[in-house]
């Protein structure tokens, strides 16, 4: 099993890796399907299913789809060509993608939220169509958005393609347990082995300068966000709240009164920067979704800053293991929100950052897997309901809170030797059987929980 550390962490888009992100690289999928077709295409028509249908306004699944189909993909996204590009295509009603005729498409008529059952093979559907001249549809594909901006076909899908294809790699763990073992008969630690399968695909200059950029658009969020105010868009009038709280907490600095527990309010500021950025539909990294993108960040900042002896050099190995962690959980349960609530997301997280942080800190693999498995433990039952389909109540305080449970699971972890009772698969494999069994108005449909508990929404 391998999933590229730079597949757990992609530079995008907000508000959603899934709603946001995922349809639009369906669409610039959907593109190229048509670029190789033998015949001409002169429309297209879109429409959305189950949770992409539900909360897709709130998402802004519409905008992504239509960006999608213009040509748009999340990793050079340009706000300001994007709003021109959509003012263009509702008014002359149609796209005009690089190496296709320009085609029709009326979003207000070709776009539609199909509110039935969801599609077969998971929550997060949407079928691109592609018509003649007449309207008959000639060309039709289904994309499932499976989170963390991973999209497959429906035939994919059903092929049970979910990791990347390429070469063998030198430590194939999929498991927790084998991740270890391989670990104990290597001597490697978890980054070490994570570096050198990642080796496979691309060469030690070309991982370090992608490790590097990661953190660089991480970090930069993380100071927007601290540097901006004002009223999130969407309707809710959330105000953002990262920057009057690091205010509070500079001036606060060196006074002997400051209480211990401050600390939590930094990490939830980072966390709370990236998380208002990304409802803003700012530029944000998958970590290992949108809607969490804010807990490792949160916790590498923390530790640079408030850690003694910190050091950037090793933000590198945190991420590679953050990524490990995160792999296993995509492969044998789900990084998805739609799937599994916000326990496969924020707890994916959160469960991410702890072994990072644990293994920065020294922690050996199994304080390391503990970490994880103490964090993740912690999320398990964690519903998805976000108020009014918009990934900022109660999203953006819950990658706070994330945070500081990865922080206080690495702590934990690291007091111990690694052994303990609940083994990290065991955690994982609870977290895909409570998915399974939770209804599905809690899981991102924003038809249960606070989504419909909270007044005047």
């Amino acid at each position: 099993m391998f999933l590229s550390v730079f597949d757990m962490f992609k530079v995008g888009i907000g508000p959603s890796s899934s709603h946001t992100m995922g349809p639009m690289v369906a669409g610039a999928r959907f593109l190229d399907l048509l670029r190789a077709q033998p015949f001409r295409v002169a429309g297209l028509r879109a429409s959305l299913h189950g949770s992409l249908a539900f909360t897709g306004v709130g998402h802004a699944t519409d905008r992504a789809t239509i960006l999608g189909l213009a040509g748009f993909i999340p990793s050079d996204y340009d706000a300001e060509k994007a709003e021109a590009a959509l003012a263009r295509i509702r008014d002359t009603h149609e796209v005009a993608p690089e190496g296709l005729p320009p085609l029709r498409f009326d979003p207000a008529k070709d776009l539609v939220f199909d509110y039935g059952p969801a599609l077969p093979g998971h929550a997060n559907g949407m079928i691109l169509r592609g018509t003649d001249a007449q309207g008959d549809v000639i060309v039709e594909e289904t994309y499932y958005s499976i989170g963390g901006g991973f999209v497959l076909t429906a035939e994919e899908l059903a092929g049970g393609k979910a990791t990347e294809d390429g070469p063998p790699v030198p430590y194939p763990f999929d498991t927790a347990e084998s991740m270890l073992r391989m670990s104990r008969d290597s001597g490697l630690s978890i980054a070490e082995m994570k570096r050198r399968n990642e080796l496979t695909r691309l060469d030690a200059r070309a991982l370090d300068k992608g490790l590097a950029r990661i953190w660089e658009v991480m970090n930069a969020c993380i100071d927007r966000g601290l540097a901006s105010e004002g009223i999130l868009p969407g309707g809710l009038k959330v105000k953002r709240r990262a920057m009057g709280i690091h205010r509070s907490l500079l001036a606060e600095r060196g006074l002997n009164l400051t209480a211990p527990h401050t600390i939590n309010d930094w990490m939830s500021a980072y966390a709370m920067a990236v998380n208002e950025e990304n409802a803003a539909g700012g530029q944000v990294v998958t970590a290992p979704t949108n809607g969490a993108a804010g807990v490792v960040p949160a916790v590498i900042r923390y530790w640079l800053d408030h850690v003694p002896g910190a050091s950037s050099r090793d933000v590198p190995d945190f991420l590679l293991t953050a990524a490990a962690i995160g792999g296993l959980i995509k492969y044998n349960a789900s990084i998805s929100g739609a799937e599994c609530g916000c326990q496969a997301e924020v707890g994916s997280a959160s469960a991410m950052a702890a072994a990072g942080l644990a293994a920065v800190l020294g922690g050996t693999p199994m304080q390391v897997e503990n970490a994880a498995e103490i964090a993740l433990e912690h999320h398990l039952g964690m519903t998805c309901d976000p108020v009014k389909g918009l990934v900022q109540v109660p999203c953006i305080e819950r990658n706070g809170l994330g945070a500081i449970k990865a922080v206080s699971a690495a702590s934990l972890s690291l007091r111990g030797d690694g052994t303990h009772l609940v083994p990290l698969d065991a955690a994982i494999e609870t977290m895909r059987q409570t998915g399974r069994d939770m209804h599905e108005k809690y899981k991102e449909t924003s038809l249960g929980g606070l989504a419909v508990n909270v007044p005047n929404c």
